[in-house]
């Protein structure tokens, strides 16, 4: 018997390539859409590959009439906050605009589900400890502007019928406990890479962007999430949307998708040092635009509702982050 497909927009990439995996090992098909701009044709393993940008509606068409798959997770995208404010135009057109011709493709094809890969970042300044998916979205940046221009899409979409969910990310880290795929971004820019390649010798030092923040040690916090535990709030996400297809109509609900706690960066430096047995070496270099001091996500109702919470902390983090750095195709 046949598989069913699932349509994955940018499943060569680093947090799509593991929500394939997931998808697989569940009895799905993940078609994995991707242009390879920024993805990686090793990382596709799990399901066929087809190329194409997700601008191009006859392209969509064809993909959607081959495979009829019966959701749609959306995971293509720009992803660099300090490119984006260099590159605003470009972001939205990426990111926005070209979301918006996915999302007509998926209306226009009756997919039963849409999960779209939406960031912390459209919250902007914190006004609160922990981040709810109730706290106002002010983005601060072009590329969180984006993020927050497709979740307006998705909730316009909804008026048609369209059944979606938004998971806003915190900080995707970690990779594939197996080696099978992890994070090869070029250039880096993520903090976890980045520290793991300093500390093995196999990059420059770590660039400390900020150490003047308004927090305890001066560096901003973060909330680290394992890219396999976000893979998995995947497929639960999917799930849901399965569980609640008998509503009538469309919905667009949004889920923060973290570990509820935050680290600074001089914290994960630490914590490093501690696993490796190494220091790691670092100067302290002026913030980057667009960079928030504190993101940490309230994960109540992605618990509540999903079934969902992340099982990999800092510590399993960091190994599986060198691991993969040891081996990563360069």
């Amino acid at each position: 018997m046949s598989r069913v497909a699932v349509l994955v927009t940018g499943g060569a990439g680093y947090i799509g390539s593991h929500v394939c995996k997931a998808l697989a090992e569940i009895g799905f098909e993940p078609i994995c859409f991707d242009n390879l701009e920024k993805g990686h044709d090793w990382a596709v393993r799990w399901g066929p590959l087809e190329r194409g940008d997700i601008g191009d509606p006859r392209r969509l068409d064809e993909i959607f009439s081959r495979h009829r798959p019966h959701a749609v997770m959306h995971l293509a995208g720009y992803i660099e906050v300090g490119e984006s404010i260099r590159h605003p135009d470009s972001y939205l057109n990426n990111n926005a605009a070209k979301s918006d011709t996915l999302i007509a493709a998926a209306l226009r094809n009756k997919v039963e589900a849409f999960v779209f890969s939406s960031s912390c970042a459209v919250y902007g300044l914190p006004q609160t400890e922990l981040l709810a998916e109730t706290h106002p979205v002010l983005p601060i940046n072009p590329y969180a502007e984006s993020k927050a221009l497709v979740e307006q899409s998705l909730t316009k979409a909804a008026a048609s019928g369209l059944r979606a969910l938004s998971l806003r990310y915190f900080n995707a880290t970690g990779a594939d406990c197996g080696g099978d795929i992890g994070e090869a971004h070029e250039p880096e820019t993520h903090l976890l890479p980045l520290v793991a390649d300093a500390v093995l010798g196999l990059g420059p030092e770590l660039d400390m962007l900020g150490t003047d923040y308004p927090t305890a040690d001066g560096t901003c916090i973060r909330d680290f999430v394992h890219v396999s535990d976000l893979a998995e709030a995947h497929t639960r996400a999917l799930a849901w949307l399965q569980r609640t297809r008998t509503l009538n109509g469309g919905l667009h609900e949004i889920f923060n998708l973290g570990s509820g706690s935050g680290h600074s960066v001089k914290e994960v430096v630490a914590e490093t040092a501690r696993i490796t047995g190494r220091p790691v070496p670092f100067r302290a270099r002026p913030r980057r635009p667009g960079d928030s001091p504190r993101l940490v996500g309230d994960i109540t109702k992605a618990r509540r509702d999903l079934g969902w919470h992340p099982l990999r902390d800092l510590g399993v983090q960091i190994e599986d982050t060198l691991r993969w750095r040891r081996k990563m195709p360069r």
